[in-house]
């Protein structure tokens, strides 16, 4: 960077970020008016067939017809048309507007009346838009309306997408691996220390990971699934939450005359700390708790930056009895936690309260 470029560089940043500004308000003010539009044209096509006024055939006619008048109009094939009915049909129904409602939500998803054309044909779509639909994109919306089967996990993922700021095969591989039970649940494999440092960790960290992208044999050691993730870091960050920042790997801890090797170091941009991951193949045991702690301690002691806070430490199992985790952190008081990892994707039950757990940390995450 020159000389002349560093005079500069402060009013350079400034327009830059003006300019992101202005181009990710344009972005959402389109998918917000892309979405209006399949609301309505969903609105008016299912009230149609629920009438009995039209049938299947006049929704392929109405394909046909849009594509002749108008050869530019891309995403009005009968399968789509079809796909608004249902955008509107779920997202208007009497139990999702009830789930939301009695949601404590915060502001900028609470359900509000959309502003409508003021068309003749467009009127009569009198039924409102929930403001949170338009979180993210119509393609994402199709995926949690074919893949997720509650209202609760459906306000779930739109809401995750969101704060993730998911592409639809980023969207569709956390819904597989069941995200929602993954960030959800009492969290007893969370140190009493964790919970009391970081009350929100339990909405921002899985205590599950799928590392079905691994091929891992079912017999396989901690080397092999260390150059695994080495090797597949992309989708790793991926699968633990884009707030992780991978740092290095073996990262070497001095203390007094030995070296010690944190098998992976990451940062956590939300938590603004370290994250220290270490890698058992094999069931946990508690006395695996005394290393991550000790690399904990020198990492606080010699690597943390004053602005920072203090290191957490993830024990990275590739099983774990419940028991004798809940037992081994109900008394740390460093921050640390106990996650799994499957080498297959495993679906989970999911339950309400787990939603409302997720609305009332997505409120006060964005209220900081």
């Amino acid at each position: 960077m020159t000389n002349e470029i560093i005079k500069y560089e402060k009013q350079f940043e400034e327009i830059r970020s003006l300019i992101t500004m202005h181009r990710e308000r344009a972005l959402r003010e389109v998918n917000e008016e892309s979405l209006q539009m399949s609301w309505t044209v969903g609105k008016i096509v299912s009230d149609k067939l629920k009438s009995n006024e039209w049938g299947s055939k006049v929704v392929t006619q109405l394909s046909e017809y849009l594509r002749t008048k108008d050869p530019t109009l891309k995403g009005y094939s009968r399968r789509n048309i079809y796909n608004m009915v249902m955008f509107y049909d779920e997202y208007s129904s009497k139990t999702f507007i009830e789930r939301l409602q009695g949601l404590s939500l915060p502001d900028f998803v609470q359900t509000q009346t959309a502003q409508m054309n003021k068309n003749t044909i467009v009127q009569t779509a009198s039924a409102q838009l929930p403001q949170i639909l338009c979180l993210t994109t119509f393609s994402n919306h199709l995926e949690i309306l074919n893949r997720c089967n509650t209202v609760e996990q459906r306000i779930f993922y739109i809401l995750y997408a969101y704060r993730e700021r998911l592409k639809n095969k980023e969207l569709q591989r956390c819904i597989v691996n069941d995200t929602f039970g993954s960030l959800m649940g009492n969290k007893k494999n969370f140190s009493a220390g964790l919970k009391q440092m970081y009350p929100q960790s339990p909405s921002l960290i899985k205590d599950r990971a799928f590392v079905d992208f691994l091929s891992l044999p079912e017999k396989h050691n901690e080397r092999q699934l260390h150059k695994g993730l080495l090797d597949h870091m992309k989708q790793f960050v991926l699968e633990l939450g884009k707030d992780f920042l991978y740092v290095d790997s073996e990262y070497p801890l001095q203390v007094g005359g030995s070296t010690f090797k944190v098998d992976l170091l990451f940062y956590h941009r939300g938590l603004q700390c370290l994250v220290a991951i270490e890698l058992k193949a094999k069931k946990f045991k508690p006395e695996y708790m005394g290393q991550l702690e000790f690399y904990l301690e020198a990492l606080d002691r010699d690597v943390k930056r004053s602005n920072e806070n203090p290191s957490i430490g993830i024990l990275l199992c590739q099983s774990a009895d419940q028991s004798v985790v809940e037992y081994a952190m109900s008394r740390s008081l460093s921050p640390t936690m106990v996650a799994e990892y499957h080498r297959q994707l495993i679906p989970k039950e999911v339950v309400q309260k787990s939603l409302e757990e997720f609305c009332s940390f997505l409120k006060e995450f964005k209220e900081k």
